[in-house]
């Protein structure tokens, strides 16, 4: 078995696909449409579905804002440098909500970010992706 990909529901499709793909610097991989069903798809992701998970963005015609609710946690991405991440990512008009530093009780270095929709984005410097807390 393999993760195939993430569904997150967004409120406005081509803005949530800007945002994945020009601030955080994925592709659009592909999108289709049901009409019967009165959804849109689109996947975005740094590699093809067939090398890694990807983000499936679901749009519910006519529905613009979701309820989060307190399960959801967040998305991870591996980044070489993340106050620099940060400051481009703001520059690029992202919202970052949590500022690059040590993780409470650890050493790793992250930062959060969300996306038009709410959701939270971590970023974890890629020496420490894969290490928990850190040493």
């Amino acid at each position: 078995m393999r993760l195939l990909h993430t569904m997150l529901r967004v409120g406005d499709l081509q803005r949530s696909i800007d945002f994945y793909t020009r601030v955080l610097g994925m592709r659009l991989l592909r999108t289709s449409e049901n009409t019967e069903y009165k959804y849109t798809l689109a996947f975005v992701g740094y590699t093809e579905e067939s090398e890694g998970a990807v983000i499936e963005l679901t749009y519910n015609w006519g529905v613009d804002k979701y309820n989060l609710g307190d399960a959801y946690g967040h998305i991870a991405l591996g980044v070489d440098d993340v106050a620099a991440t940060c400051e481009r990512i703001r520059k690029d008009g992202g919202n970052v909500t949590r500022e690059a530093g040590p993780v409470k009780g650890g050493t790793t270095i992250i930062a959060f970010v969300e996306d038009p929709d709410g959701y939270k984005i971590e970023l974890i410097e890629n020496q420490h992706a894969g290490h928990g807390l850190g040493a």
